[in-house]
């Protein structure tokens, strides 16, 4: 193997942290004259501010998110040459690099130093910097964003979607992974020989993506309390059900 670029890491590094630290969900919330962390559930994020200021902006928020996330992964990945087929057949240093750069967005976002190291839970920032390991863990992430949507219209609880969402993603990259070894080639070497099956690697995408998710839910472990409790709002309640549910979790 070649030698890592340690240079473009390091740039790269700096700048998932700050693209992830920030805080969307407050400037929005700004923007249209109310304090995010002050209403609602009190999370920085964007589920708080689709029920605070309505549906719009939460997609307006979560797309953000996703792409201080997306950006600067995908950035390091294009720049260094390891975007494509390259990125199933990384070595684990070069891969470790790389998946080094989500977490660095994701840790951002949730401790952002613009609002005293405090921030969201990591879904959209999370998705975001997934999809920028193109495409090792692009594909595994829309998977995931797929299992978002189908419990998000069950259910309707965005919190409970996240969950899940999250728990899966290491399935999905495992999957992904062995479909791709089954069914992707090199060209022969030589006239005549036989293809080789292309020798893909995912332990450490699948142990990455693990710890993210682990990260993600329990980050979420208050909602899951509610959930328990059937006090955790739905999408579409609205500020009146969510300040409710503040109220009667604060209150005990």
């Amino acid at each position: 193997m070649t030698a890592l670029p340690w240079v473009p890491f390091v740039i790269a590094l700096a700048a998932a942290f700050a693209a992830g630290s920030i805080p969307f969900a407050v400037l929005i919330g700004k923007a249209k004259g109310v304090d995010i962390r002050t209403l609602g559930s009190k999370n920085a994020g964007a589920t708080n501010v689709g029920r605070v200021l309505g549906f719009r902006y939460f997609l307006l928020c979560f797309a953000l998110d996703a792409a201080k996330g997306f950006a600067p992964v995908f950035a390091f990945g294009a720049t260094v040459g390891w975007t494509g087929l390259d990125s199933l057949t990384l070595p684990p240093p070069a891969t470790v690099l790389w998946l080094t750069l989500v977490a660095a967005a994701v840790m951002g976002h949730m401790f952002s130093p613009w609002i005293a190291f405090k921030g969201g839970k990591g879904v959209a920032t999370g998705l975001g910097a997934m999809l920028g390991v193109f495409p090792a863990l692009t594909i595994p992430a829309l998977g995931s964003l797929l299992v978002f949507l189908g419990v998000l219209w069950m259910w309707r609880y965005v919190s409970l979607a996240s969950i899940i969402a999250a728990a899966s993603a290491p399935a999905w990259v495992w999957y992904f992974f062995n479909l791709a070894s089954r069914t992707l080639v090199n060209p022969p070497e030589e006239p005549g020989a036989a293809p080789q099956t292309l020798p893909v690697r995912s332990a450490t995408y699948v142990i990455a993506t693990a710890v993210l998710g682990a990260l993600i839910i329990y980050k979420h472990r208050a909602n899951i309390a509610r959930l328990a409790r059937h006090q955790e709002p739905t999408i579409g309640a609205g500020r009146a059900q969510s300040d409710a549910s503040t109220s009667v979790t604060t209150s005990k």
